[in-house]
């Protein structure tokens, strides 16, 4: 189980935080959506539960034990749970790699690079990169190219956990549903747990077991002057 509890987190303790009390669960093999505004602060506590930000309260819970680290400061093995895919592909992409280079990143890391060339054809014929773009570095293919590289690298490792941000908030209908159905048939291989965070409900409601309303993940405080009426 995957439960963030209470979790306020920004990016500058002089402002207002990006996320006030917000709490969420997600069971293995659940696919959760999380639906609200561009600038709610979802892809924030999305960044916390992938170990990508440590949050300023609250607690985030994986398989029942508090998690006490994030980023590189995390164990290897929590770090790995996880795969997230991110809104702009060009944002999370190395310009100088090629897409096998990018999608053999996570392996690279973490020491496992036996078995990397057959891992990385068959992730690209998972999610429809033909060996011709694999030479290929990012500023020549298409977003959409590109983010199936980028899916592939989230799925190398084969994470228990999936973060997909925005996944498709940048492409066209076809590469949507496409990489929409890589992701629920390694769920439905792995039993692996998401989160999609989006502002599609449509999307949202078709891909997901169930969708959640960021006013109801962060509910915002009653004024006083409310609570007096």
């Amino acid at each position: 189980m995957l439960e963030l509890r209470a979790i306020t987190a920004g990016y500058d303790r002089r402002s207002a935080p990006a996320v006030r009390n917000a709490s969420l669960t997600v069971a293995p093999g659940e696919a959760v959506g999380l639906l609200g505004p561009s600038g709610c602060g979802k892809s924030t506590l999305a960044k916390v539960a992938a170990l990508l930000h440590r949050p300023d309260a609250g607690t985030l819970t994986l398989d029942g034990t508090p998690v006490r680290h994030w980023r590189h400061r995390a164990p290897r093995a929590l770090r790995t749970a996880f795969g997230v895919v991110f809104q702009q592909p060009r944002l999370s992409a190395d310009p100088r790699l090629t897409l096998t280079d990018l999608i053999a990143e996570p392996l690279r890391a973490t020491g496992r690079r036996a078995g990397a060339p057959d891992r990385i054809a068959e992730l690209a014929d998972t999610v429809g990169l033909t060996p011709d773009l694999l030479t290929r570095r990012p500023h020549e293919v298409s977003d959409g190219q590109l983010q199936r590289a980028c899916l592939a690298r989230a799925l190398v490792l084969r994470p228990r956990w999936l973060i997909c941000d925005e996944m498709t908030a940048m492409l066209d209908a076809s590469t949507t549903a496409a990489l929409v159905a890589v992701v629920e048939a390694y769920r439905t291989e792995t039993g692996a747990g998401l989160l999609a965070v989006g502002h599609d409900r449509t999307l949202l409601d078709r891909w997901c077991d169930r969708t959640v309303h960021w006013d109801t993940v962060a509910p915002r405080p009653v004024s006083s002057a409310r609570s007096a009426q």
